[in-house]
């Protein structure tokens, strides 16, 4: 089971606490560092010290790591164009050495898009199924690319530059129907966000149905799971992390990978036995970096 880290830097982080995570991260052993593409805080609280961008934080921390794996979780197709987004992607995963993902998804948080005076626009989904098909085109391309469509003209692209190996897209999300048929045409993996547990199995399904339908082999697509972690040798030290992030201990036991270790590893056993294979853990409080070691002392080794 892959182990990867997950944050939310837009509730409040610089670039030097993602990057001291990023090396945590590292240091521990994980598979992965991944942060959201937002630029205004959700909830309330102070929103200092203000956004990072997603990929120019990525370029930074392609710099200076050396083994784990980069990406969003994930970036959004309303204010990202899919000819530059392509061209950054690819830029890091120069930078990386190949180590870059990339997660993208239709966009839903209309509140930043007012805030920066970005477009929000009203059919995201087929803007974000054009995306897919031009991004992956563009780095796929052996010649000129062209791509003319309801969204977006592409003409004559010299698809360039190349990323450094075959970038993995990764597709999420709740909709019933669209979008496990996207993850099954263009996606090396479906990430089930912040599911309730007893949803998991019916949305495999429905994943799996979808890549059958396309005529792929639905073992060739990966399947994980992001939610809250919220870890603690006992319950007095769970609920203390549970405060410090806002929220409510016995919902995150009840939906989270929280609780004690033993609890923990049963959770992502139980979606094991799904067909789980990657589990991205939501660490919302990045100055308590000892909470990822005991993750990686307690946990990671009993998986």
């Amino acid at each position: 089971m892959d182990l990867r880290i997950f944050v939310e830097p837009q509730q409040g982080a610089t670039y030097d606490d993602q990057l001291a995570v990023a090396k945590t991260t590292e240091d521990l052993g994980f598979d992965a560092f991944f942060r959201s593409d937002h630029y205004v805080r959700m909830g309330a609280g102070d929103p200092g010290p203000g956004p990072t961008d997603s990929w120019t934080t990525l370029a930074g921390l392609a710099r200076e790591t050396s083994r784990i794996k980069l990406g969003t979780l994930v970036s959004s197709a309303t204010f990202r164009h899919p000819g530059i987004l392509a061209i950054q992607v690819a830029q890091v995963d120069q930078m990386s050495g190949g180590r870059v993902e990339l997660g993208l998804g239709a966009g839903w948080f209309e509140r930043e898009h007012a805030a920066y005076g970005i477009p929000f626009p009203a059919q995201r989904f087929g803007l974000y199924a054009e995306q897919l098909e031009i991004i992956t085109g563009l780095w796929k391309a052996t010649e000129p690319f062209s791509f003319h469509g309801e969204h977006y003209d592409l003409t004559d692209s010299p698809a360039l530059p190349k990323p450094a190996h075959d970038i993995p897209v990764i597709v999420g999300g709740s909709g019933a129907t669209k979008t496990p048929a996207l993850a099954a045409r263009f996606a090396a993996e479906f990430n089930l966000n912040f599911p309730a547990p007893q949803d998991v199995e019916a949305r495999i399904a429905v994943l799996r149905a979808a890549c059958e339908a396309a005529g792929r082999d639905p073992e060739t697509l990966t399947i994980s799971v992001a939610n809250v972690l919220c870890a603690g040798a006992d319950d007095a030290e769970v609920a203390r992390r549970a405060a410090a992030i806002g929220r409510d201990v016995e919902q995150l036991r009840a939906d989270g990978f929280a609780g004690t270790p033993s609890a923990i590893v049963d959770r992502i056993g139980d979606f094991g036995k799904l067909g789980v294979t990657r589990v991205y853990l939501q660490v919302l409080d990045l100055q308590d970096l000892d909470h990822l070691a005991f993750v990686a002392a307690e946990v990671a080794r009993q998986l």
